[in-house]
Formats: structure tokens, C-alpha cells, sequence
């Protein structure tokens, strides 16, 4: 009897232990231990790191770095003929940033640059939203008609904006030509600043309703048809149904949309770029227009500050996917 109670401490002692080892073993092991369990996995996934580590990380790494200098045009390292002439530029450390932040330069694009990214999200989302609960019943003609909605996103963007940029031409375009044969003077589209806030965000929920409609409707179809024919019986309103069920329903899929809106529509560089290139003026530029710019037209070029108003971009984003994200799990949402 002793022996058999001294056998079971032992084994018990045995299955404590393996289930520490299991539950609340060191870091190394469990990473060890996932290794050993999913290296084909592992195997897979780790060009694709590397290649993206070398792409991403390493221009990232240098931006930071020159955005702590004063590395322009003049003082970085060159070559001239034969003749090779060293960087002189020197560390600064936060001054670039200090510059950025208390400047008005920086503030002011910023400033549009929100109003800009807030109104093409928003109106992109509502008329996304629209043309998805249009397609989602069953209508005549409703593939053709998702087929035509969905074309402006098959085109490359460039192709989408030089045609509109043809559209708006002041003499010769045929918004314009129109407008002429109804009496009414011709209207500055890219030449006004009010007009060409205007021209440039219809153009960017031109480009990104396709995919806002699309990512809608296919939550649209995920929500069970049984919700709203209990409704219906209950005797809930087309907007009670919408408010209750609809929207509820599309929430994941909602949150998603519009944090990636409002990534690309923040970075949209060739719709502002290849329409306006940032004028009237400065009217329509947008914080990385700017930071081109900085680097690739001014002279001399000021890759300094171009890095300083990258960082500070890539800075603003990851903030605001932070605040996104803690919102969306206060409401309950797992993202």
C-alpha cells in the first residue's frame, strides 16, 4: 500500500511538472517548441520576411536616419565624372522634427490633408454602402450593373486620373463643353483652390467607391436572409430593419474597410499628384506630395526633411490605427 502511494505522488509530482512545462514554460521553449511543431510553416513564411525586411525595413531605417540630419542635395555623398565627393552632412538629432511641428507649413497640409482623408472615407463609405444594398436584391440586369460599378478599379489609377484631368480641362474639357452649351460660363475646376479640393476628392471616391462596394456587399450577403424576414414579420420598418440588423451585421466588415480607406486615402499620392500636382499653389497638397516634393523638385533637394515628414506620416498612421483599434474593443469588437 505504501509503494503504490509512493508511486502516485511521484507520477502526480511527474504530471504537475510536464504541466508547468506545458502552461507556464519560458519563453525559449514555447518558441522552441513551435519551431519543432510548425516548421514547415515557418520554412514558408520566411523568404517572404526577408524580402519584405530588405524592401521595407531597410529604406525605413535609412528615413529615420536622414531625418536626423541635414542631408541635402549638396552634402550628401556623389559622383561627379570620375571624381567621388563624400557626405558632409551632419547629425541634428530632433531639430528637423522640432522645425516640422512648430512650423506652419507642416500644421496647414496637415490640416487638409484630415479634411481630405475624412471627407473621401466618408462619402466613399456612404455610397459604397448605397450601391451595395442596391446590388444585393434581385433586380434586372443586376450583374451587368455590378460589372459597370466595379470598372472604375479595374483601370490603373493613372489611366482614371489622366482621363479626369481631361475631363477638367478649362478650355477644352468636356465637363466645360457642356456646361457651354447650356450657357454657363466655363468653370476653373484645377484652377480654383475651393474648386480643386472639390475636383480632386470627387475624383478619389470615383476611384475607391468600386472597392468599398464590393467589400460591403459581400457582408451584406453574410447576413442571414431568416433576420430579416423576422423582422419583417414582426413588423420592423425597411429603417429599423437597416438600423437593427444591417448595420450590426456589417460591422467587421465596416471597420476594416475604413481603416484601409483611410490608410490609402491619407497616402493617396497619384490622384493629387498627376490632377493637380498639389496647386493651385500649395492649395491641394497633401503631407506626402509634400514630402516628394521635398525631395525630388525643390532645389536644392532636402532629403531631410523629406524623411522628417515621412516619418512623421508613418507616426500619425500607426496612432491612429492605435486609437482605432482600442475604440473597436471598448464596443466589443475582436480586431
Amino acid at each position: 500500500m505504501a509503494v503504490d502511494t509512493s508511486q502516485s505522488v511521484a507520477q502526480a509530482a511527474g504530471d504537475d511538472a510536464r504541466g508547468r512545462s506545458r502552461g507556464t514554460g519560458k519563453p525559449e521553449g514555447k518558441l522552441k517548441r513551435s519551431v519543432s511543431i510548425h516548421w514547415y510553416a515557418w520554412a514558408m513564411v520566411a523568404p517572404v520576411v526577408a524580402v519584405i525586411g530588405v524592401i521595407i525595413g531597410y529604406p525605413l531605417v535609412r528615413g529615420i536616419y536622414l531625418s536626423l540630419t541635414n542631408a541635402t542635395e549638396r552634402n550628401v555623398a556623389r559622383t561627379i565624372g570620375v571624381n567621388e565627393i563624400p557626405a558632409t552632412y551632419e547629425f541634428v538629432g530632433l531639430d528637423n522634427y522640432t522645425d516640422a511641428l512648430t512650423g506652419d507649413q507642416f500644421l496647414g497640409t496637415l490640416g487638409w490633408t484630415l479634411v481630405w482623408t475624412v471627407a473621401c472615407v466618408s462619402i466613399t463609405f456612404t455610397l459604397g454602402l448605397g450601391l451595395a444594398n442596391m446590388l444585393n436584391r434581385r433586380i434586372a440586369g443586376r450583374s451587368f450593373y455590378r460589372m459597370l460599378l466595379i470598372l472604375p478599379w479595374a483601370v490603373p489609377g493613372f489611366v482614371s486620373v489622366f482621363a479626369w484631368r481631361f475631363l477638367y480641362d478649362e478650355r477644352r474639357g468636356l465637363l466645360n463643353t457642356v456646361l457651354a452649351g447650356g450657357g454657363i460660363d466655363a468653370v476653373p475646376w484645377l484652377n480654383d483652390p475651393t474648386m480643386a479640393k472639390l475636383s480632386v476628392i470627387a475624383v478619389n471616391v470615383w476611384l475607391g467607391v468600386p472597392f468599398m462596394m464590393v467589400a460591403l456587399l459581400g457582408g451584406l450577403q453574410s447576413i442571414p436572409g431568416e433576420l430579416y424576414e423576422a423582422a419583417e414579420m414582426d413588423g420592423a420598418t425597411a429603417w429599423q430593419r437597416f438600423r437593427n440588423i444591417t448595420m450590426p451585421g456589417l460591422r467587421s466588415v465596416s471597420t476594416t474597410v475604413i481603416l484601409l480607406s483611410t490608410i490609402w486615402t491619407f497616402n493617396m499620392f497619384p490622384v493629387i499628384f498627376l490632377l493637380t500636382r498639389g496647386g493651385p499653389g500649395e492649395a491641394t497638397q497633401i503631407l506626402v506630395t509634400q514630402a516628394y516634393k521635398f525631395s525630388f523638385e525643390i532645389s536644392p533637394r532636402d532629403f531631410a526633411q523629406s524623411s522628417t515628414w515621412g516619418v512623421l506620416i508613418l507616426v500619425l498612421l500607426m496612432f491612429f490605427a492605435a486609437v482605432y483599434r482600442r475604440v473597436l474593443r471598448k464596443q466589443g469588437e475582436v480586431w
